[in-house]
């Protein structure tokens, strides 16, 4: 990696770190160059577009993480509520590793552009519509009607229990709704 995509990709992870627990509105430029150990000619050179180019790729790159991960577990998991459980589990401890200070690594953002007609609000939707689909596979896969519906009940059932946890500082409101996700699945 050259020289400048290492401090393109210290500039994307800086910005994926504070914009996950902070929000969009809650990140600074200034933040990110501090974190991150790059000058600001530097922000303006990889991402002529500005802040919401910078928060895009950083949402995109947590977008492909979750991704990665929903590819592994569908591929390892015996049933499709072990995959959701596992996904819940996972998202969980990443929460919990950082001091319930991040959830879902979309969510803050997506909370804060909804009321946007922009790009940002777009590729959020875009990102919880994959990992909606994926889940749609694996239910309909495993014989489950109507699984569109049931992955984005799934899926919603997921991103409020993880709001949940942060607000409460709790794993609770996560085991609980892992419960309730197997009365669903009927596992």
């Amino acid at each position: 990696m050259s020289k400048g995509e290492e401090t393109r990709a210290r500039l994307v992870g800086a910005a994926r770190e504070l914009v996950e627990a902070k929000g969009y509105h809650g990140t600074g430029l200034n933040e990110v160059l501090a974190v991150a150990g790059a000058p600001r000619g530097s922000l303006y050179h990889h991402f002529p577009g500005g802040k919401d180019q910078l928060i895009g790729e950083a949402l995109t790159t947590a977008g492909q993480e979750v991704d990665a991960l929903l590819a592994e577990l569908t591929a390892s998991a015996v049933t499709v509520g072990r995959l959701v459980h596992a996904l819940l589990e996972a998202l969980a401890e990443r929460m919990v590793a950082a001091d319930y200070a991040k959830g879902c690594p979309v969510a803050t953002v997506a909370l804060e552009v909804a009321g946007s007609g922009g790009s940002l609000r777009e590729l959020c939707g875009d990102i919880y519509a994959g990992w909606q689909q994926v889940l749609a596979d694996a239910l309909e896969k495993a014989g489950h009607e109507s699984a569109e519906d049931l992955a984005a009940t799934v899926l919603a059932l997921i991103e409020g229990a993880l709001l949940l946890a942060r607000a409460a500082r709790s794993r609770v409101p996560i085991e609980r709704t892992g419960r309730r996700i197997d009365v669903l699945l009927g596992s």
